[in-house]
């Protein structure tokens, strides 16, 4: 099963300890800037939405958005296009563009902090990863595999059980991630 569309979650620590109107005005300046791997294109507050994507700076390849689906929030690097790669390098690559953008979230926003000991994984692609038994026999192997290598052995995975949701995962650290 070759995944596509990959999307990591990374928690916020604790409260949100930002004004969303902050978080506006910082992706608003890296579209201006264009100083992200992808192409940004917008920005577009959903706030409006109880659980709902929150904020999304919206890319032509990827989607980054401060999210409150799940009543958690965090950040949430959405890959929209076809991508080469093996399974493991397409999660390293959500991966790594999650981790880096929390980096400069955190560095730019002052009171906001992600946590580094957890993340969501999920696939947003029905056809091609549905959430059933199947998928996750396919899959667990590569995920298990993933989750070992950013957190240094010891990650507890536990799998979205409802088939009406997206295929995904919630993964556990023993240890905190590093960024890449």
């Amino acid at each position: 099963m070759n995944l596509q569309h990959v999307n990591v979650k990374i928690f916020v620590d604790g409260d949100l300890g930002i004004e969303i109107e902050d978080l506006v005005k910082v992706f608003h300046n890296w579209v201006s800037e264009q100083s992200m791997p992808e192409l940004m294109i917008d920005v577009a507050d959903y706030m409006h939405v109880p659980n709902g994507p929150g904020i999304v700076m919206v890319g032509h390849e990827a989607d980054y958005s401060l999210d409150f689906t799940g009543g958690s929030s965090g950040l949430r690097y959405n890959y929209k296009a076809a991508r080469e790669g093996s399974n493991q390098e397409l999660l390293q690559h959500a991966f790594d563009n999650a981790t880096s953008c929390c980096d400069r979230l955190e560095s730019e926003l002052p009171g906001l902090k992600f946590d580094r000991s957890q993340l969501e994984l999920t696939i947003n692609d029905r056809a091609i990863a549905p959430n059933t038994s199947e998928t996750q026999s396919a899959l667990s192997g590569d995920i298990e595999s993933f989750a070992n290598s950013i957190g240094g052995g010891d990650a507890t995975i536990e799998y979205e059980p409802d088939s009406r949701r997206l295929f995904g995962a919630t993964i556990k650290l023993a240890n905190a991630f590093v960024s890449a």
